[in-house]
């Protein structure tokens, strides 16, 4: 692709140098495994976690005569996918062979897209922040293309003292390959473009994201150069299958390569690798400008062709995508662009929240969503998939505070017993004597019992009136946290005397 610098250089993301600031360029390379039962050219299923060389047909073994046809689920994803990126769809593509050899690829080659791919160009729009000003900014970076691939399978070297073994459970596996612009500049942008990216497919159910089965990974390429001079050599880091390796990885590699430059050696193309053990690259291989990969059309495919209905009919079935449910959160919902974020980050997580917010005060529900559960939640090292608080059950403590039968502070208790517990709230709370006390006369002669038994701080209250949330935390205290808080605050004052 051709190289256009579309971003203004910003002081605040220059890595100084021992001679200067440099700015680091990133692009990446995502490989998204495409949700599927079966492969891109064959019938085998695609389940992961299966024994080896399970989930192999004659095709992806490349038993000679066997010939590829084409999935029509895979097309759609990809094509789903391209729309979720705003991208332009190409109603005519090819399928080329790229010819390598690896132990793990049988056919010798593998079946792409080169220069006609099923989706061009697209973008993304990411946001950093909040900053000390609780503010965010809004970037946009560009989708060069989206293209459609078979996976190749994979080699191990731990099995035998002296051989490598070979597992075709992942050859022919549908892969979209989505090439960012060289738009990024900076590691935390970098990890922004990758979260918000996984976050897209995973809405769409196009890819699951899942990094660590390794349905999701990145070749970041990496250069520096002096702000507003042209790009660098790039060195490209392959197969990054973690967020927080990404942003280790480009951290080490500008790093690296402001080091060689600035004693006055060249950078090498190169393909490198990222050790998370030593937080280091490492080279791979020399990268060589032009590929010798001998691109050809594929002769046992078809150019892929379909109109615009095709593209219609699956455009109206998209989801609501994150930076329309976050606009809609924050429009009509008034939560902020902050709570609104963490709660689109993930579909699962916005999904439960709009089944808590459902018929009660949004911000309220996104108060306990964010705080009270996503904060258990990582206490435990869960995700919201494995939330033993339900929706329903969420929604009951807030119903509950909202009607005055418990107070926020037992709501809170009550929380971690449905956490830890499980059990319907109201009956909990029932059972357990958890309710609020809003009888006055009871509140009352605890606010008198205190007033009486504390003649020192009655002095100080005179002098100093705010000193009366001391009198309020000990009839709290006294009546073990289930007086209503308004109506303790409003006797004591009474009581001490102190004007509303």
């Amino acid at each position: 692709m051709t190289l256009v610098d579309v971003r203004t250089p910003d002081p605040k993301r220059f890595i100084p140098g021992a001679t200067g600031d440099w700015e680091v360029i990133v692009g990446m390379e995502v490989h998204a495994q495409v949700l599927s039962n079966s492969k891109l050219f064959s019938g085998a299923s695609t389940e992961f976690g299966k024994p080896q060389n399970s989930n192999v047909s004659l095709v992806d073994a490349a038993m000679p005569g066997m010939l590829p046809v084409i999935n029509e689920e895979c097309v759609k994803q990809a094509v789903r996918t391209g729309l979720g990126l705003k991208a332009q769809i190409n109603k005519r593509s090819l399928f080329d062979r790229k010819n390598y050899f690896y132990p793990d690829l049988p056919q010798g080659y593998q079946i792409s897209q080169f220069k006609d791919p099923i989706v061009g160009e697209g973008k993304i729009v990411i946001s950093l922040g909040p900053d000390r000003q609780g503010q965010f900014e809004d970037i946009e970076i560009g989708i060069e293309r989206l293209h459609l691939e078979q996976d190749a399978g994979k080699s191990m070297h731990d099995q035998h003292a002296t051989m490598s073994y070979v597992d075709l459970n992942r050859s022919g596996v549908a892969l979209m390959e989505i090439v960012s612009k060289p738009d990024m500049r900076s590691s935390d942008e970098a990890k922004a473009y990758m979260t918000k990216l996984r976050s897209i497919v995973r809405y769409l159910g196009t890819c699951d994201g899942n990094m660590d089965e390794g349905s999701m990974r990145a070749d970041v390429n990496v250069s520096v150069r002096r702000p507003g001079e042209d790009f660098g050599t790039r060195c490209e880091i392959k197969n990054v299958n973690s967020i927080r390796f990404i942003g280790q990885a480009i951290e080490y590699e500008a790093r690296r390569q402001i080091g060689i430059l600035e004693d006055g050696g060249t950078i090498d193309q190169e393909t490198r690798l990222f050790d998370p053990n030593k937080g280091e690259t490492r080279s791979m291989r020399s990268k060589e400008d032009a590929h010798d990969y001998r691109y050809f059309p594929d002769p046992d495919l078809l150019p892929l062709e379909f109109d615009d209905a095709f593209i219609e009919a699956l455009e109206i079935h998209l989801p609501e995508l994150p930076d329309d449910k976050k606009e809609r959160f924050v429009r009509e919902l008034g939560l902020s662009i902050y709570d609104a974020s963490v709660l689109v980050s993930e579909k699962a997580i916005a999904d439960y929240f709009e089944a808590v917010a459902a018929g009660r005060d949004g911000k309220t529900a996104a108060n306990w969503v964010i705080n009270d559960l996503l904060g258990a939640l990582n206490r435990t090292g869960k995700d919201i998939e494995q939330t033993p608080v339900s929706p329903s059950q969420l929604g009951a403590i807030i119903d509950l505070i909202k009607a005055g039968t418990i107070s926020g502070k037992i709501a809170k208790d009550l929380f971690e017993i449905v956490l830890t517990e499980g059990g319907d709230p109201a009956e909990i709370v029932e059972s357990r004597g958890m309710k609020q006390v809003t009888d006055t006369g009871a509140i009352e002669k605890a606010v008198d019992e205190i007033i009486a038994a504390n003649p020192d701080q009655v002095e100080k209250v005179k002098a100093k009136p705010t000193m009366a949330a001391w009198f309020v935390g000990q009839v709290m205290k006294a009546t073990g946290g289930k007086a209503n808080p308004q109506a303790v605050q409003a006797l004591v004052k009474a009581k001490l005397g102190i004007e509303e």
